[in-house]
């Protein structure tokens, strides 16, 4: 789900916050977060890139805590796509790929650039 400015707000507590190291992880949303993933594991993935050159981060909860990170990869360095941190993530959360692609392409990730062309899919 994108965080878009609506969802920011909806779960923001007005905290400071903890500092997990993320661009737009309202305050507070880790602990929700947390709650959430008593029904199963959650992540949190942010990514920002502009002509291929960009960031990663990524974090998941289980069982009620912090499981998995946060992981961050910084600009201008270039990784593997398996050992990305959203690939981590995703593989933490039962992802399986296939030969000559990564977790982001096996789950469709790779299917929209923009959070406006992910929401404009949902519509």
């Amino acid at each position: 789900m994108p965080m878009t400015d609506e969802v920011f707000d909806a779960v923001t507590d007005g905290s400071d916050g903890g500092d997990l190291g993320f661009w737009r992880l309202p305050a507070g949303f880790d602990t929700l977060l947390a709650q959430w993933s008593a029904a199963g594991p959650i992540a949190y993935v942010e990514a920002e890139y502009f002509g291929g050159v960009g960031e990663q981060r990524a974090a998941v909860w289980a069982d009620g805590s912090l499981a998995l990170g946060p992981l961050d990869e910084p600009t201008k360095k270039r990784f593997s796509r398996a050992v990305s941190p959203i690939s981590q993530a995703l593989r933490r959360l039962g992802a399986r790929r296939s030969l000559g692609e990564d977790e982001f392409e096996a789950v469709g990730l790779d299917r929209h650039r923009t959070n406006e062309d992910w929401i404009s899919s949902a519509c």
